[in-house]
């Protein structure tokens, strides 16, 4: 055995993995967006079946056997494949006690989890989902116990699946200073006598004219037109198959034209961090980046990019030309003011910039409460609701927009603190990026081309090879901290609000 040989025999694995998986993603989008409702199990059944056809071949003795070989000489090998070998390595030791019968197993699970909880929300209905979440507490804790590794708690073993490096201890320092903060921060904006026009926010405009602005909008950020799709979800969300195959989901609500337009360029953020990583990440079956790294990039464009002075100075013309004129009373600050109203609400995806973090804190205390604490999951719905009420101030009226808005949870727990600290990563080498260019300037001009050239050298460049507290230091040059973000919230809403 040698690693040249090792080498040719894992590429050819890994190459046929990768087509079930794809098969299988695709399957899985197809479930999301056009599978009638009557053929949602049995597609999930089936992409799970694919799923797994690829799980089993990572299983094979001489698969690992290889594997591990290359692991151990990861010196010998080059950048890519020293990284390949060291995330295989990382993977099998937290999966190993994992079979292909007990992969197949679980990931049926998910996806009947997925059905419940669409047949829930629609119905608004918590109860019709809670034997379905039960049954994935129940997977993820068998997961956990079935992992050699020990964590302090179950719920840093999730978390770590999602961000390499980082606990609960690191989330409970960066969630108290957000509240240390923005708590205060809020208040004097609540009392502020600052008013914000916002009754042109829920003129009505059709579906078409929505897809239009969304198709613009893709183009103006840098989404490449032959290798995107754009299809309708419940939820919308983003996957990357391949180098040219990326495709993201919106929504559309004749009332609420934002709600579609942000979250193009949300899910158009992660479309760019996969279509302009390296192209020999492809190669080398790179693709490791944390959730946090991810939702650092969506969020950026969202919000510090999509929400910025120098943007909606771009788009204005646009949305007046798409709308028809319909917002031709509205001035541009008026509509820079509108986008970036603060106001606490019930709905996470819908949230304001600065009360969003609010939603991420009460979603990770309830989930550390139900790995950690054994929280009873049929009691959700009022834990729910009393946090809504201690955080925001708000009664939730329903199981439809609480507890049930988001499908997440039918994927496990752990995701939602990724959001946040994605805000706090881009917030970071956001001040990196204003060492180059002044990209204010550059956005009002059009020049997203250069935004989108920096995003690209510094930070997909490394994220696929990188745990992430050494990739924004590496971006950035200093140690991970929340300050930037939280300084970048209390500049520019003490502006807007002219506190």
């Amino acid at each position: 055995m040698n690693v040249k040989e090792c080498l040719e025999y894992v590429t050819k694995v890994d190459m046929e993995a990768k087509k079930y998986m794809h098969a299988a993603g695709v399957l899985q989008y197809d479930m999301e967006t056009i599978c009638p409702s009557a053929a949602m199990e049995e597609e999930g059944e089936v992409s799970s079946f694919l799923a797994n056809k690829a799980y089993e071949l990572k299983k094979d003795d001489k698969y690992i056997e290889n594997m591990e070989y290359l692991y151990e000489h990861r010196e010998e090998l080059g950048d890519l494949d020293n990284a390949r070998a060291y995330v295989f390595h990382r993977d099998f030791e937290k999966e190993k006690n994992i079979t292909p019968k007990m992969q197949l197993e679980f990931s049926n699970v998910y996806n009947k989890g997925f059905v419940a909880w669409l047949d829930a929300k629609s119905k608004s209905d918590f109860g019709l989902f809670s034997k379905a979440l039960s049954d994935i507490k129940d997977v993820e804790m068998k997961t956990y116990n079935l992992c050699d590794k020990k964590y302090d708690s179950c719920y840093d073993f999730l978390f770590d699946r999602y961000e390499e490096g980082v606990t609960s201890k690191d989330l409970d320092e960066a969630f108290g200073a957000f509240k240390d903060r923005i708590i205060p921060l809020l208040k004097n904006i609540q009392n502020s006598k600052k008013k914000i026009r916002t009754d042109f926010m829920s003129r009505k405009v059709t579906d078409a004219e929505q897809m239009e602005l969304s198709q613009r909008i893709m183009d103006l950020i840098g989404m490449d037109k032959d290798r995107r799709a754009l299809s309708l979800s419940e939820h919308p969300f983003t996957d990357g198959y391949s180098y040219s195959d990326v495709r993201i989901t919106t929504h559309f609500y004749e009332d609420n034209f934002a709600s579609s337009m942000y979250s193009i360029i949300h899910e158009g953020g992660h479309a760019l961090f996969e279509m302009f990583q390296p192209k020999e990440n492809f190669e080398h079956f790179l693709n490791d980046k944390t959730m946090g790294q991810h939702e650092s990039v969506s969020r950026f464009y969202e919000n510090i990019i999509g929400r910025s002075k120098g943007f909606v100075h771009l788009i204005y013309p646009i949305v007046k030309e798409v709308f028809k004129g319909r917002f031709n009373d509205v001035t541009e600050e008026e509509l820079y003011e509108a986008l970036n109203l603060v106001t606490p609400s019930l709905v996470r995806t819908e949230a304001d910039e600065l009360t969003y973090t609010f939603h991420i804190i009460i979603r990770y205390e309830i989930e550390k409460m139900i790995v950690n604490e054994g929280y009873n999951i049929e009691d959700l719905p009022k834990l729910w609701n009393e946090k809504y009420k201690e955080y925001l101030g708000i009664d939730v009226p329903n199981d439809k927009e609480g507890v049930l808005q988001d499908m997440h949870w039918a994927s496990g727990f752990g995701y939602f603190p990724t959001y946040a600290l994605g805000n706090m990563y881009n917030s970071m080498y956001y001040n990196k990026m204003k060492e180059d260019m002044d990209v204010e300037k550059e956005v009002s001009e059009g020049h997203m081309d250069k935004i989108l050239a920096w995003m690209s050298s510094h930070v997909f460049a490394k994220a696929d090879r990188m745990a992430p507290k050494d990739w924004i230091k590496d971006i950035t040059g200093r140690n991970f901290t929340p300050n930037d973000f939280l300084d970048y919230l209390e500049d520019k809403y003490t502006k807007i609000y002219e506190l």
